[in-house]
């Protein structure tokens, strides 16, 4: 397999992947891998399927609807 190093890698830049690994059970060279796939193989978004998705989800959830106040207070406690 080929070998890839990367120099000048800034330090914060360096201690999210360190955190990304350890949160992840990887190792330091293994995250990278994972980040570059991701990166560079990411698939295209068909907005035809995200519409679909997004209608049926909406069909499961129309009986229940949320009030905006319910909504606002949720996002609020979902932050702290």
């Amino acid at each position: 397999m080929p070998t890839l190093t990367v120099k000048n890698i800034p330090g914060d830049l360096y201690t999210q992947l360190k955190q990304s690994a350890e949160i992840n059970r990887r190792s330091l060279n293994s995250e990278i891998i994972i980040c570059i796939e991701r990166a560079i193989r990411s698939s295209k978004i068909n907005p035809e399927t995200t519409l679909a998705r997004a209608r049926k989800l909406r069909e499961k959830t129309i009986s229940h609807p949320i009030k905006d106040n319910e909504f606002a207070q949720a996002k609020i406690a979902g932050r702290l």
